[in-house]
């Protein structure tokens, strides 16, 4: 059997070097922001906040992940993407670490908002990356690339309270995530010669000048992405206390259920596309993931407690999917590379301040009403008004 490409052992060992840096850099961008959710009501009683204040330690980070990215292509063009994706692990690892000093609703927030400028370096860089040291395997790498970065919070929406049971420490809990920084430190360095990107910059980053304002295509994508990113940070911060509060589940429990759901999402993201297959028309599968993702806000909302992990399941097949679709519409849209990335920085700004106040609207709503049944059916209904914005969505259409 011939192969067009057949590396060498030699050549084989340091790409997979390569890789398992990618996938542990990955793992670091959501176990600081994914931590708090199970351990919301330890951290809701020492620091006296209420439901909106303590939405707070999601809404900061998320908010700088969007604000900070144009800082993450200046650190990639200043320094080169290696050591701009180090000195984003290196802020993540400080930032968590720091954590541990104490229960001061100021210096919780204060880390959380290093931690997402961490992240917004990383993040904006990883992909630049992918492109630069994988072209030729770009599909297999995105998608280690996407469960590393799904598994990290998984892993740590599931093991946080357990880990603050055996430590007697939230905040010890919330810093033990630095040691899982400094093993994507570790590895990113070691791997710099197979990485080979001492020499390599990062393009320009995304502006507000070009964007497509005047596009309805553009417009109804950066829609689907703002939505499809207020779901997913409202996921993470308030599952674990809908479950506990609404269905009297430990939290323990709850957080299982959020690691379960957010491995099924990490399965469903690369699956469900695959299965709907390469549609020219992208409505069918996207209305069919926002349905799926809507009916379990709804049952959560309405039925914590009869039928929790149907619930569970819905938001991991339905969410799941919708992610990855969501994230090929700028690409699918775009008449050119170009067009393509002014349509997804639009998406990507638009999406990341609807994401960082949604958890907060959840907050105030819970603080309002005692419980999560109307901040999760307005999130359910929501989704369904997408369903308007799909049918009317022509991704092959000039923008």
């Amino acid at each position: 059997m011939t192969y067009t490409e057949d590396p060498s052992p030699a050549t084989r060992v340091p790409l997979g070097a390569a890789v398992v840096a990618l996938f542990a850099a990955a793992a670091n961008l959501r176990p600081a922001i994914a931590a708090v959710s199970p351990l919301v009501d330890r951290i809701r009683g020492d620091l006296h906040l209420s439901a909106t204040g303590v939405s707070l330690l999601t809404t900061i980070p998320t908010l700088a992940m969007g604000l900070c990215a144009p800082l993450g292509a200046y650190v990639g063009r200043r320094y080169g993407l290696q050591r701009g994706v180090l000195l984003g692990l290196v802020v993540i690892a400080v930032a968590t670490a720091a954590r541990l000093l104490g229960g001061s609703t100021w210096l919780q927030l204060s880390s959380a908002a290093i931690v997402g400028t961490g992240i917004a370096i990383a993040q904006t860089l990883l992909p630049a990356v992918v492109k630069t040291r994988f072209a030729a395997h770009a599909g297999l790498v995105t998608g280690l690339y996407t469960a590393g970065l799904g598994l990290g919070g998984a892993v740590a929406a599931g093991a946080s309270a357990p880990l603050a049971d055996a430590v007697g420490s939230w905040p010890g809990a919330l810093a033990s995530w630095a040691v899982l920084a400094l093993v994507g430190i570790a590895l990113w360095a070691a791997a710099r010669g197979s990485l080979s990107l001492d020499d390599v910059s990062a393009p320009a980053g995304p502006a507000a000048r070009g964007l497509p304002w005047r596009s309805g295509t553009a417009w109804k994508i950066t829609a689907l992405s703002a939505v499809n990113s207020a779901l997913y940070y409202c996921e993470l911060a308030w599952v674990v206390p809908l479950l506990h509060d609404d269905a009297g589940r430990s939290a323990a429990a709850a957080g299982v259920m959020l690691t379960a759901m957010i491995s099924i999402q990490v399965v469903a993201m690369p699956a469900v596309p695959a299965l709907l297959g390469e549609r020219l028309d992208k409505r069918v599968g996207l209305a069919l993931t926002m349905t799926l993702t809507a009916a379990g806000f709804l049952g959560l909302a309405y039925a914590p407690g009869t039928a929790a992990w149907l619930w569970i399941a819905a938001l991991g097949v339905g969410h799941g999917g919708l992610f990855t679709l969501v994230l090929t519409l700028p690409v699918v849209a775009g008449r050119d590379p170009q067009e393509a990335g002014r349509i997804s920085a639009m998406a990507f700004f638009i999406g990341y301040a609807c994401a960082a106040l949604a958890p907060l609207l959840v907050g105030a709503l819970r603080d309002s009403t005692g419980d999560f049944r109307l901040a999760f059916g307005l999130l359910g209904g929501l989704g369904l008004l997408m369903l308007a914005p799909i049918a009317r969505l022509r991704v092959k259409a000039d923008a």
